[in-house]
């Protein structure tokens, strides 16, 4: 049912689309590619991953997204940009590219509790990002996990992240022409273009 929704709604110059784990937000993000492609022979469809396989959990999580990724919309790319998002999205818009983001809490992940190395500030990084979803020369979809519902964290670095995190998320949405909340794998609209 939402997919059918999905393919009556004009593709926007930017969406973010946030949720909750689960709600249906990556399978929105790839109606939304699905419809792109099948509106015209000549539209290309990239997906930028910014997961990073840490683990054997996690390793096998992407492979399994990569499977179901490719049956649900085949000619659909992958470019995997776990840290320099803002430069590959400046890269790869073009105006027959959709390009989807999946998903931006994971890049803050990257950027704040990196695997190795120090934790980077992602005031200049995010800045980037902005710029680069105001600028893009075609339409960009964004995927993003809203984490603020639940209760408060106890750990200092915990809250830090979910602070960090909603700043994110309100700057996207300020940034973008539609936002999408998923529940339950259902659409709800809290922006839409003028």
């Amino acid at each position: 049912m939402a997919e059918e929704r999905n393919r009556h709604e004009p593709i926007a110059r930017s969406e973010f689309i946030l949720g909750g784990q689960r709600s249906g937000k990556s399978r929105r993000a790839e109606a939304l590619a699905r419809q792109w492609l099948d509106a015209d022979a000549a539209h290309r469809a990239v997906l930028v991953a910014t997961a990073l396989p840490w683990d054997a959990e996690m390793r096998e999580r992407i492979a399994r997204h990569q499977r179901d990724r490719a049956e649900r919309v085949p000619g659909m790319a992958t470019v995997e940009a776990p840290l320099a998002l803002a430069e590959t999205l400046a890269e790869l818009t073009a105006p027959d590219t959709l390009v989807v983001v999946d998903c931006l809490t994971l890049w803050l992940t990257n950027l704040l509790m990196p695997a190795q190395g120090e934790p980077a500030d992602p005031q200049a990084p995010t800045q980037q990002l902005l710029h680069a979803i105001e600028t893009a020369r075609g339409p960009v979809v964004l995927v993003g996990n809203e984490i603020g519902l639940g209760v408060i964290p106890m750990g200092r670095e915990t809250r830090a992240f979910v602070d960090a995190l909603g700043g994110l998320n309100q700057a996207v949405a300020r940034a973008c022409e539609r936002v999408t909340f998923m529940a339950a794998g259902l659409p709800l609209t809290l922006k839409a273009p003028r």
